[in-house]
């Protein structure tokens, strides 16, 4: 710290050196992804290379009728853009510091400066209420206090003297001192902090992660089903050769388009980030906001929800509890008494909390001593002639009471029985005298102090906690409370709540070692004295045991654990930092919005689930048809607006609906699996019914003209159709007018002029139309049976699960 003098600060010029230096407080506000990293991650993949080629094809050949799957492909690149734009967006926010100024000792004045503009070695000058810049030393106190719950957990107020460290981030509750600046910008604690908490990530969202998985099996497929569509459409116009030489190649390109667009569920990727969307918005109703859409499904998933006691389950205040009375009468006038400590100016957040129980008293004291935390005890004397003459002080029983008081034995017992149970304790002692023993200014408590009463305090615990912890009991899902205050403190705050414990784990004993660490979660309910490493931890070793885990919280001592955590959800009263990495936040900090949450989540798997059931079915029968009809040399017997057509009855329109409505199924992991445990064998079932349709249409030497496509259109959709139906179940009037609908627009399809030149519907002969007729009705009825064994699958599957 050379040029540094303790009474003048850095000078200018020493200043400019550190600045040269790279010695400011100046950090980075980059996140771990560009918005070129993002924009290649969701555009620049094969997938969509393949869906943007077949849309251009298309439009060069000028079939644009054909190319309406693009408007779809565009959507979902842009939701996916969007939503990592808006999570690397809320992580460039996020900062600990929040504080716009700094003030400093420069040339011998005090100065005020922006934060960034603070340098190494700079002497901060720290006052009430200032946030502290970055790290440093104390050189010198007078009766600063630092309040490091952001950071650490910890609620109460640390007392800081000359050579002791202060970390950026904390803020000065009382008093007043010097620090000189030991490390600034990426080197300081809440730079750390914010730079671990800055990494990106998003939602683990099953929904998301199957449907990714479909499509890297698409894709991986793609190539090589491509290869085989075009050669039997180029085959099936008499061979390449005479394909490009007469052009009826262009004919063979929209059918081998139409067949490879059919297999990509496009829609469902859009339909499940609107049902998403929808539910934000529901849920932005009853102040809920959420910071990335999947969370709506993350919270419903759901098996452990790790909770912090202030600000989540408690207001973040204390409140006056009661009075005990002692053995020994307590002399006059001690309701006065704690009616002046309460009123008092220099009172703590503790003593005030009397002024509602005891009416402030005008009486002039001869003398008082504030409360600090390094005393853990106020006083105030007053003279002689009135009804609180003497000396009354206010504090830690195990440090008012001193050996030789009277009665001081019993009183301790007393008082620590009561802070066993998770109260705060202090002691109203009484003493004769007036004036107060100091030595090298510092005040001695009174000899012969007697204990009058002892006073009890406690968290207020918010009102709609127990009814919530209640909800997610019923639900199956394990509550863990971590907190950094005192064990017995938050395990009086578990009960109040109606959550079972033990007593309390104190985390100083917490093992190092991730499995030992796991298994001491998994017993244990309530934990205290957890530092915000340990918080992080604890989160990873419930997730290692493979549970999902939800965390709240509202300090920067939470944010690395929010990060961490499946589903992290910060309080109304959080700060910035803690806000930035959530989730989930509870705009108006009511904690029963959750339920509401997790209800929003069910409906929104549940349905995508079902409606996933009708997309991936069209994935399977458009495979199995494009490979069959490649191999056998077959024109595919769709065009792709026809496709589009039957996509928008079938799937898209009604799929709208059914993930919008109501749902309260609960959740179960396989998601993916029981999908596909449907989806496959109806898609088989389509596609059978197509290929007779078009053997039948062979074998009566019908080709493949308008009139056959239209059968193989109408034998597609009817049975698709009935797929809707059973999926749909049970039925009520909402989604019978849904299925009336599409039947009625198929109707509308093949008898409106306008739409049925548009998409080149042409109805086939009587006995076609009586062939079609028949395979559809076959293809409904191994669809009902499909359902009905599907049913009875899924409920051996919960069985066996349960």
């Amino acid at each position: 710290m050379a040029h540094l003098s303790e009474r003048a600060g850095l000078s200018t010029d020493d200043v400019a050196v550190r600045i040269e230096s790279g010695l400011t407080n100046v950090t980075s506000n980059d996140s771990s992804r560009s918005l070129w990293d993002i924009f290649r991650a969701n555009v620049l993949t094969l997938f969509n290379a393949i869906v943007a080629g077949s849309f251009v094809l298309l439009l060069l050949l000028g079939q644009w009728r054909d190319a309406l799957f693009g408007f779809a492909a565009v959507s979902n690149a842009l939701i996916g853009v969007v939503q990592e734009y808006r999570a690397k967006k809320s992580l460039d926010r996020l900062a600990v510091l929040n504080s716009p100024r700094a003030r400093v000792l420069r040339d011998g004045a005090v100065q005020e400066i922006h934060i960034e503009d603070v340098v190494r070695d700079d002497v901060l000058v720290l006052r009430a209420g200032d946030q502290v810049p970055a790290d440093g030393v104390i050189l010198d106190a007078d009766g600063l206090e630092v309040d490091e719950s952001l950071l650490t957990g910890e609620s109460d107020a640390v007392q800081k003297a000359a050579g002791a460290e202060v970390l950026s981030g904390s803020s000065i509750v009382s008093g007043q001192g010097r620090a000189v600046v030991t490390r600034v910008g990426a080197e300081s604690f809440a730079s750390r902090l914010t730079a671990e908490a800055k990494r990106f990530s998003l939602v683990q969202s099953e929904i998301r992660r199957g449907l990714d998985r479909i499509l890297r099996w698409i894709t991986l497929a793609l190539l090589p089903i491509m290869a085989i569509v075009v050669n039997g459409q180029m085959q099936g116009q008499g061979g390449w050769q005479q394909a490009i030489a007469t052009g009826t190649w262009k004919t063979a390109s929209v059918g081998a388009v139409a067949s490879v667009i059919a297999m990509i569920p496009l829609g469902l990727v859009l339909m499940t980030s609107v049902a998403f969307a929808v539910g934000a918005v529901r849920l932005a109703r009853q102040k809920v906001l959420i910071q990335e859409l999947a969370a709506v499904e993350g919270l419903a998933r759901v098996d452990v929800l790790c909770l912090d006691k202030t600000g989540t389950l408690t207001v973040g205040r204390i409140v006056f509890d009661a009075v005990h009375e002692l053995d020994t009468e307590a002399p006059a006038g001690w309701k006065r008494a704690l009616g002046w400590f309460g009123a008092d100016p220099n009172a703590n957040a503790t003593a005030r909390c009397l002024t509602e129980a005891f009416p402030a008293d005008t009486l002039r004291p001869l003398d008082s001593v504030p409360f600090s935390s390094g005393r853990k005890w106020s006083a105030v004397s007053f003279p002689a002639g009135t009804t609180m003459a003497g000396t009354w002080l206010l504090g830690a029983p195990e440090i008012v009471l001193l050996p030789g008081t009277p009665e001081p034995d019993s009183t301790l017992r007393t008082a620590a029985g009561l802070a066993s149970t998770g109260l705060r304790t202090l002691v109203l002692a009484h003493a004769p005298g007036t004036s107060f023993t100091r030595n090298d200014n510092e005040e001695v408590l009174p000899a012969q102090a007697a204990p009058a009463v002892l006073l009890t305090f406690r968290e207020q615990v918010r009102p709609d906690a127990a009814q919530t912890m209640s909800y997610f009991r019923d639900q199956g899902v394990e509550l863990k409370i971590i907190s950094g205050d005192d064990p017995r403190t938050v395990t009086a705050v578990a009960r109040e709540v109606g959550v079972e414990t033990d007593g309390g784990f104190d985390a100083r004993e917490l093992p190092e070692d991730p499995d030992e660490l796991a298994d001491v979660m998994e017993q244990h309910t309530v934990f205290g004295r957890v530092t915000p490493a340990q918080k992080k931890d604890m989160v990873r070793a419930l997730q290692r045991r493979g549970h999902v885990v939800a965390m709240t919280g509202d300090g920067v001592n939470d944010a690395l654990a929010l990060k961490e955590a499946d589903i992290g959800i910060a309080m109304d009263s959080a700060a910035a930092a803690t806000k930035a990495v959530s989730r989930l936040v509870l705009l108006d900090g009511r904690f029963d919005r959750l339920p509401g949450v997790v209800a929003e989540g069910r409906q929104v798997i549940a349905n995508i689930e079902r409606v996933s059931m009708l997309f991936l079915a069209k994935t399977a029968y458009a495979v199995i048809l494009s490979v069959t009809f490649g191999a056998l040399l077959w024109g595919f017997p769709f065009l792709p607006r026809q496709l589009s057509a039957t996509d928008g009855i079938t799937i898209g329109i009604p799929a709208f609906f059914l993930a919008l409505m109501p749902n309260t199924r609960r959740y179960r992991a396989g998601f993916l699996k029981r999908s596909l445990s449907f989806a496959v064998p109806a898609g088989l079932i389509i596609a059978l019914a197509v290929l007779s349709i078009n053997a039948y249409a062979l074998l009566a030497g019908q080709g493949t003209g308008p009139a056959v496509r239209t059968g193989s259109v109408l034998v597609l959709t009817l049975i698709a159709l009935w797929v809707l139906v059973v999926l749909s179940r049970p039925l009520n009037r909402w989604r019978m007018l849904i299925v009336g609908v599409m039947y009625a627009a198929l109707a509308m399809l093949l008898t409106v002029p306008l739409l049925r030149d548009f998409f080149d519907f042409t109805l086939p002969e009587q006995e076609h139309l009586t062939a079609t007729a028949l395979i559809a009705l076959a293809g409904c009825l191994a669809v009902e049976l499909l359902h009905r064994a599907h049913r009875r699958y899924l409920s051996r599957d919960r069985a066996h699960t349960a």
